[in-house]
């Protein structure tokens, strides 16, 4: 965007004084044409400007194939109060960024949820909105989080550098995994985490309908943006390093306004039709065109770890590439040595970077040439085998460990799941207690035990046991007599027969009477939630809903300081294959392929360094 002409000073008025008459001095006639050259100059550098900003849209429009004489008006009008709206819808509503403002025509990040839902602190949880239960109750038994008031005035080094240098605003855009839900939640974390690290504003995805989430699609929203699942405007305003917009705002701001240009020809190209609400429409044209006009990086998290150097120095990143060099020397990965030996949060970068690349050979860094691309598209394209199917602990090295805590604990306690699951998980949760001490006055506490059982369309055939077989392999670690809450997507549950000779079991239909209202394709999300809090749990191999479950419970096991906590261990099991049904018990490194299960890197120790990252950014 081209930027203003400075004005000119306003001239200064002199009164006229009685001054005898004569002709002018020649110091005075030097003086006239002085002024007059100068004036010139003015008139005509704002001509000059005024021109070179109507020949962007003009050549814009004359290059656009498909433009019609009234959608040529529209835009003609649309350029003329462009710069307003680009600066205004830069001032989000953010108490940490000076505006604290919604601005007008600012596009919101879901329809779906009503404006007071993201009118909160993520810190909290309150559920008196939501039908209960007490906000005691609800945080004793969901928070998993933490509320650290210097974590959300951290700014990447990217960002600040970008910042100080007064450089244009920078973005990232990407696809939703193809996948399930919980496929497509990881690769959300992933980008979410990677716009953070490089200071740029997130473009989240239009909404569209997910895989496995369009249940009773005329009798409810099955178009879904990430807002409705996560506080993404809250998370956005609470954050001084990290900026959410849609696509719709993304495309207003830089495509129709003539910045995106095809990677081939250099021409500038407008979104297909001009269509800037792509909300619930067939993404396919959407994603060509993004592919076409942005730098698409072809980052796989199989073969690379994604590295950031502290700095945008070049140094920084000779030092990533040295480290990487000395591993690779040392042959492959010994994977023993790491087994309840975990590598100290704030190890030497060697060592840290040693046990992060498991097994992989490869770096992809945000290097300098990276650094200076306006914006960067990640696709999931399955021909090229580019999709960020993976944690993004698995995934995303930073050469300071300060901020790798830092983005670690940023996933824990802000992209966690919305209030409305979090208050009707706990009605539940209290619900299964009670009835657990009704069955056993003995437990005072209401503990119960919960399992993972994964039928459906699951393609792992090796854990598609029979029920008699599911209750053999988990009988010995299952508590005797037990409330047991079974997350299942089998609907036939007299499959479950043989768990009945010793539990008590419960689903989630038992308790439709406690959250009725909810949109059907968050019955999902509310199961995990509900399953993270058994006191001991069995789940499912290979399956990512299963390794969701298991991050909540790690995150309560460290809160709550259980046995093993410092080891990042917890009370769960696996089902199947035998070699991995104890698993949890122990601390391991990871291992490709990473998304099988979930590793205690993600929450072991990431509380450290909070102090001197604050004492940093002062």
């Amino acid at each position: 965007m081209m930027e203003s002409t400075e004005a000119t000073p306003d001239s200064k008025v002199i009164k006229k004084r009685a001054l005898p008459k004569r002709g002018p001095t020649e110091h005075e006639k030097l003086f006239f044409v002085i002024v007059l050259v100068f004036s010139i100059m003015s008139i005509g550098l704002n001509i000059i400007h005024h021109n070179l900003v109507n020949s962007v849209g003009n050549h814009a429009l004359e290059s656009h194939p498909t433009l019609t004489k009234r959608e040529g008006k529209k835009i003609k009008k649309f350029f003329s109060n462009a710069r307003d709206m680009v600066e205004n819808s830069k001032h989000k509503h953010h108490p940490h960024k000076g505006n604290t403002q919604k601005t007008e025509g600012q596009v919101p990040l879901t329809k779906n949820l009503p404006s007071s839902t993201n009118d909160h602190s993520l810190g909290n949880l309150k559920c008196a909105a939501y039908g209960g239960p007490d906000d005691e109750i609800a945080q004793r038994e969901m928070m998993y989080w933490s509320d650290i008031q210097s974590d959300s005035e951290y700014i990447s080094p990217f960002k600040r550098n970008n910042d100080a240098k007064g450089l244009p605003t920078q973005y990232m855009t990407f696809e939703p995994d193809g996948g399930g839900f919980n496929n497509i939640r990881m690769a959300m974390e992933t980008v979410v985490v990677i716009a953070h690290a490089m200071g740029r504003t997130l473009v989240m995805p239009p909404a569209q309908g997910m895989y496995l989430l369009r249940k009773d699609r005329s009798k409810q929203n099955t178009d879904f943006s990430f807002a409705d699942f996560f506080h993404l405007e809250t998370m956005s305003k609470e954050h001084a390093g990290l900026d959410i917009i849609t696509t719709e705002e993304f495309l207003k701001r830089e495509a129709l306004t003539g910045h995106l240009r095809n990677k081939t020809t250099g021409e500038i190209a407008f979104p297909p039709g001009n269509r800037t609400n792509w909300d619930g429409q067939d993404l396919k044209p959407y994603k060509a065109y993004m592919r076409d006009v942005i730098y698409t990086p072809l980052w796989s998290p199989g073969s690379c770890l994604a590295a950031f150097p502290s700095s945008g120095e070049a140094h920084d990143v000779e030092d990533l590439h040295e480290m990487l060099n000395t591993i690779t020397k040392e042959g492959k990965m010994d994977y023993e040595r790491y087994l309840d030996n975990p590598t100290p949060v704030d190890a030497p970068l060697l060592d840290r970077m040693r046990e992060n690349l498991a097994g992989r050979t490869n770096l992809c860094i945000y290097d300098e040439e990276m650094q200076k691309e306006p914006v960067l598209h990640f696709m999931c394209y399955h021909k090229m085998r580019v999709r960020l199917l993976t944690h993004f602990y698995s995934f995303l090295f930073f050469e300071d460990w300060k901020q790798q805590n830092w983005e670690s604990r940023f996933v824990r306690d802000h992209l966690r799941y919305v209030d409305e699951l979090q208050c009707a998980a706990a009605r539940v949760v209290t619900e299964i207690r009670r009835l657990a001490k009704e069955e056993n006055p003995n437990n005072t506490e209401g503990d119960f035990d919960s399992a993972h059982i994964r039928r459906g369309d699951f393609q792992y055939k090796d854990t598609r046991l029979d029920a008699d077989q599911l209750y053999d392999r988990s009988k010995d670690y299952l508590t005797d007599g037990s409330v047991l809450y079974i997350a299942t997507d089998e609907r036939k549950k007299d499959f479950f027969e043989p768990f009945k000779k010793n539990h008590k079991v419960y689903y989630l239909d038992d308790f439709k009477h406690l959250f009725q209202g909810l949109n059907t394709n968050f019955y999902g999300m509310l199961d995990q939630l509900i399953a993270s809090r058994g006191k001991v749990f069995v789940g499912t191999f290979h399956s990512t809903f299963t390794g969701y479950i298991n991050r909540m419970r790690g995150y309560q096991a460290v809160k709550n300081k259980l046995e093993g906590y410092e080891l990042g261990q917890m009370e769960s099991y696996y089902f199947t294959p035998d070699n991995q049904k104890e698993a949890m018990k122990k601390y391991r490194p990871q291992r490709r392929p990473f998304f099988a299960r979930e590793f205690p890197v993600a929450w072991r120790d990431i509380d450290k360094g909070i102090k001197e990252l604050s004492l940093e950014m002062q």
